[in-house]
């Protein structure tokens, strides 16, 4: 009997106080990087956001160009110029953001004018899918930004 209870202490191993401090900078650790996770989301969710405005502008010239002036919706733009299918439908969505497309046609009044914003599906909180909103319009050559919680329009600075 003697020479078990020496053979158990002999034995090496983990105690519990080490094991919770294992166990809590593990945690620690996964909840950095959560939070790193959810920025870099945000972030490339806005830069996706913002490159597929500039792509639609210039989809709007190039359906332009074939319509005497005339801007088309997205139905048009993927049916005549090639726009991607993912923007089918009135608001479509795209890697967290909701696209939204207001085309009026042309008079002899007034040309022919469009605008696009580009709004975060969620804007605050941990699901935040980002927090910049995106506008742009047949008038100005830039993206227009705001970090408000409110759609942009063409006042707010640019990009």
């Amino acid at each position: 009997m003697k020479n078990f209870r020496n053979t158990l202490r002999d034995q090496r191993g983990f105690n519990l106080i080490e094991l919770m401090i294992v166990i809590a900078i593990i945690g620690l650790l996964i909840g950095v990087g959560a939070y790193g996770w959810q920025q870099m989301m945000r972030s490339g969710n806005e830069a996706t956001a913002a490159q597929q405005l500039d792509k639609i502008r210039t989809f709007q010239a190039q359906y332009a160009a074939k319509n005497r002036g005339q801007f088309g919706k997205f139905d048009d733009l993927i049916r005549v110029v090639g726009l991607d299918e993912k923007f089918a439908g009135e608001r479509p969505v795209s890697n967290g953001y909701i696209f939204t497309l207001v085309v009026q046609e042309g008079s002899a009044a007034a040309p022919a004018f469009y605008s696009i914003n580009a709004d975060p599906q969620v804007a605050d909180g941990v699901a935040a899918t980002g927090t910049t909103h995106f506008y742009t319009d047949s008038n100005i050559s830039t993206i227009k930004t705001t970090i408000e919680n409110r759609p942009a329009k063409a006042d707010d600075p640019s990009m």
